[in-house]
């Protein structure tokens, strides 16, 4: 929340190789994506992570990928240019 109050910046574009691989693991139960989710939520932030997606066969992982792309504060897409334009 730092980049909000030093830069203003209430759009964050995210390269997926940044994200830990647990973070796609939502059987672990550990409520990493909720509590992250609801902090940007929280400090009225978008987010938008690109990266490619199809490698994870997890049903909840692509419901929770289907509802936050049907949201309006947290998507998933392929590549940069999309996670721009749905920040425009």
């Amino acid at each position: 929340m730092t980049i909000k109050y030093d830069t203003d910046a209430t759009n964050i574009v995210i390269d997926k190789a940044i994200i830990s691989e647990d973070f796609f693991k939502l059987s672990t139960g550990n409520g990493q994506n909720s509590s992250i989710l609801q902090k940007f939520i929280n400090y009225h932030i978008k987010v938008v992570v690109f990266g490619e997606y199809s490698q994870y066969t997890s049903k909840s992982l692509k419901d929770f990928i289907y509802e936050s792309n049907h949201g309006k504060d947290f998507f998933f897409v392929e590549i940069k240019q999309q996670a721009i334009t749905k920040l425009t």
